[in-house]
């Protein structure tokens, strides 16, 4: 399925004022307690370079209020570069909290002030919110939780803009397009990337669809980037479906290397959706539970937020082949820094590497049972927990992460096995 439509577009309307940045809030990046067979001194491990919230919003405060000024501002305007239908307004008025802990842009077909559009007079207004000069990040975790409106010629999006555009223009700046979905797909969103040879119609990217014929607009969903210097992974519901790499450019310039600003916004109509028909109805809403964003690594390294995990004779935890394939073995071998073997510890419970999970295969529970990357699914074989004595523990097992035979050789498989003590059960998350 194409995640780009027939023309695509540079988005900015215009700059908005310097406000104050978002406040810095401290996550933990290690959780749970210890496992049932542990000795009961055993507490969960700290981390060497705790996760950090560096933006947050919930949303919380009284129904019909404004969002935070300092973090959120408005762009006004129509948008002729994507021949969109919709005027965006500031004030509350197409964007306000609901006093749930949500705030609500609603898109309304009417034309309250007789705005003027690039088609003539306007027909629907709606609302866009953005970070630039309040907040810019490069590289970490980036989601929102979002329940999606309905019909033709909707166009909710959540995305970023890289925070050089007004020097370097559009797409030389880079644009991140974490979830977009158009009406005429109400069970599928998109997640692309734009920059210089790879921008509008030939973006890079790739679609999400729900199973069983759900929809967007039934329920909140999750979407989220993982954002490295050489990597970026999109999820729905922690599923990563998609990740992009310098090498899928086809020689063309990574510009994903510096701090871009978030935007969010319920677009009507355009060259991708198409407008609204009959079949359309008014308001429509795109609701938002919250915007975080962390950086999980404050150790300088590069990496982008993960950690290599060593064992038994200071081998890591590698992916073999730096493959993303499902069922891709996991197995030690000697260090070397690169992205196979960059764990990071979610709040989850699971460990990541190129944008999948840590996996128990098929689920087992008996002595032997190999580990493998895997799509994350939120099962019970992709839950982990680090001890203080260094032992990885898969809780439904009630097993240890194992070096197969109490091999240190590359290429030597990891296993779950009974919890034992032995140094080929012993690992270390370095920093």
């Amino acid at each position: 399925m194409s995640a780009t439509p027939p023309t695509r577009r540079m988005r900015r309307i215009r700059p908005l004022p310097m406000l104050a940045a978002a406040a810095l809030l401290a996550a933990a990046l290690f959780q749970a307690a210890a496992p049932a067979h542990a000795r009961a001194a055993a507490t969960p491990a700290a981390a060497p370079a705790a996760a950090t919230a560096t933006f947050t919003d919930d949303f919380n405060g009284a129904a019909g209020s404004a969002v935070d000024s300092s973090k959120w501002g408005y762009e006004t305007g129509d948008n002729v570069n994507n021949h969109e239908r919709e005027y965006y307004t500031s004030g509350t008025h197409n964007a306000a909290l609901d006093g749930n802990g949500d705030l609500v842009i609603t898109a309304r077909k009417e034309n309250p002030a007789n705005y003027q559009c690039w088609y003539g007079t306007c027909q629907y207004t709606s609302a866009r919110l953005s970070t630039p000069q309040k907040f810019t990040q490069a590289y970490g975790h980036f989601e929102t939780r979002m329940k999606l409106p309905r019909g033709q010629g909707m166009w909710p999006a959540f995305w970023l803009l890289g925070n050089d555009i007004g020097s370097v223009g559009w797409p030389n700046s880079g644009e991140i397009d974490v979830m977009e979905n158009v009406g005429f797909e109400p069970g599928s969103v998109h997640g692309t990337i734009h920059g210089p040879g790879y921008s509008g119609s030939a973006g890079i990217g790739a679609g999400y669809t729900l199973p069983g014929g759900q929809s967007f607009s039934d329920a909140f969903h999750t979407f989220a980037i993982d954002w490295t210097p050489s990597s970026i992974t999109w999820s729905v519901d922690g599923n990563a479906y998609e990740t992009r790499t310098p090498a899928d450019l086809g020689g063309n310039r990574w510009v994903f290397d510096h701090p871009f600003y978030i935007i969010m916004n319920l677009a009507v109509g355009g060259y991708w959706p198409g407008d609204p028909d009959g079949s359309t109805t008014f308001p429509q809403q795109l609701v938002v539970d919250y915007v975080h964003v962390t950086t999980s690594d404050t150790s300088g390294g590069g990496t982008g937020g993960g950690h290599p995990v060593t064992g038994i004779a200071g081998k890591c935890v590698d992916v073999a082949g730096a493959s993303t394939a499902n069922g891709t073995a996991v197995q030690l071998y000697d260090c070397n820094g690169t992205s196979a073997q960059n764990w990071t510890v979610g709040s989850d419970g699971t460990l990541r590497a190129l944008g999948k999970c840590l996996d128990v295969t098929a689920a087992g529970t008996a002595d032997g049972t190999k580990v493998q990357l895997y799509d994350c699914n939120g099962t019970a074989a992709q839950k982990w927990t680090v001890t203080a004595a260094h032992d990885i523990v898969n809780p439904a097992a009630n097993k240890c992460l194992d070096a197969t035979g109490n091999s240190s050789a590359n290429g030597t498989r990891l296993q779950i096995w009974t919890c034992t003590g032995a140094s080929n059960q012993k690992w270390t998350v370095t920093g």
